[in-house]
């Protein structure tokens, strides 16, 4: 039986990789030109410029920051040990939008015709509002020994910093206009830089994740479970900790506020196969990354030549699913 369950997580693991493949090959026919620029690109030196200076990396940078957020979510649910968790709840997600806000606003709140020196400046201000956010988090929660104590801290860190944002933006109207990409969400504007950056941040972290996922096998088991196997607790929660703010960070500063995939990919998971966190935290990458680069062609595809937002799509997607699995869970007469 052991035998037969490690064979099924590895065949869903070689489905989701062949999956990422295909839909990867796609991502490169579809934009405002279609396959035109796709089969021109061998002669046509704009045509090759367009596949791979603009779609390859933008398919690539979806795919790596889907597979950073399923990563985190995979880690918040264990460390939390609350399957409705979702990598923005230590207030990252809202110390970023502040970061971009305040950066907006510094720059004279206008984007347009942005240079990379600018959107430089605002990925950094995302990743370092992110990263503060999870650092204040920290310090209101007294360290990480009480996971309830974190949590709460991480609600009140959201809420108090998404107020400090609005402020900025009801303040200034070019601030609350060119914000608004930042929160639906966009791989418009991911590159080759931003693909990197994401690249070296998912191999840290997938590496330390899965090295640290014996640490939330045994809090699965209860905390005094945890305490009683040796294991250093404090540390270990803190490196998690860690984990979880360098994924979510590196993928909120290339792509804005993403809904639904880190939630939704573990327990995608998790309905298709059984296994223990080692498993699931790579299996949640590849799943996290599959679902937003499939979201990402879809945004492109709907209403070509013009876009959907892709946070809005993958909120739309991410939030259906989830009433099907309440509703599912509820007919069985499970715990919704």
């Amino acid at each position: 039986m052991h035998t037969h369950h490690q064979r099924r997580v590895w065949l869903f693991g070689i489905a989701l990789l062949g999956l990422g493949i295909a839909f990867a090959l796609l991502g490169l026919g579809i934009g405002s030109t279609g396959f035109e620029s796709l089969l021109a690109a061998r002669r046509d030196p704009v045509a090759l410029q367009i596949v791979w200076d603009i779609r390859l990396p933008r398919t690539l940078g979806a795919w790596l920051a889907g597979a950073l957020l399923g990563l985190a979510g995979a880690v918040a649910q264990g460390l939390f040990r609350n399957p409705l968790a979702d990598p923005y709840l230590l207030g990252s997600a809202s110390g970023a939008s502040l970061g971009v806000a305040v950066a907006l606003m510094l720059f004279g709140g206008s984007v347009a015709n942005m240079q990379w020196a600018l959107r430089l400046g605002l990925t950094g201000a995302a990743f370092v509002g992110a990263v503060l956010a999870v650092m204040l988090t920290l310090v209101l929660a007294r360290g990480v020994q009480q996971t309830l104590r974190l949590l709460l801290a991480g609600v009140i860190v959201g809420v108090v910093l998404g107020a400090a944002k609005d402020l900025i933006t009801i303040a200034s109207a070019d601030v609350l206009q060119a914000i608004q990409g930042f929160i639906l969400g966009s791989t418009g504007l991911v590159g080759w830089s931003a693909c990197a950056v994401m690249a070296a941040a998912g191999v840290v972290c997938l590496l330390l994740g899965w090295a640290l996922a014996p640490v939330l096998d045994s809090l699965s088991l209860g905390e005094a479970t945890a305490r009683s196997l040796g294991l250093p607790l404090g540390a270990m929660r803190a490196a998690l900790v860690v984990v979880l703010a360098l994924a979510t960070g590196a993928a909120v500063a290339q792509t804005g506020l993403i809904a639904f995939v880190g939630l939704a990919s573990p327990h995608l998971v998790r309905s298709v196969v059984k296994t223990t966190h080692a498993g699931l935290i790579v299996l949640s990458t590849a799943m996290g990354g599959l679902l937003l680069m499939s979201a990402d062609l879809a945004a492109r595809w709907l209403i070509a030549p013009q876009e959907l937002p892709v946070g809005v799509l993958t909120a739309v997607l991410g939030g259906s699913y989830l009433l099907w699995l309440m509703h599912r869970r509820s007919a069985r007469g499970g715990v919704a």
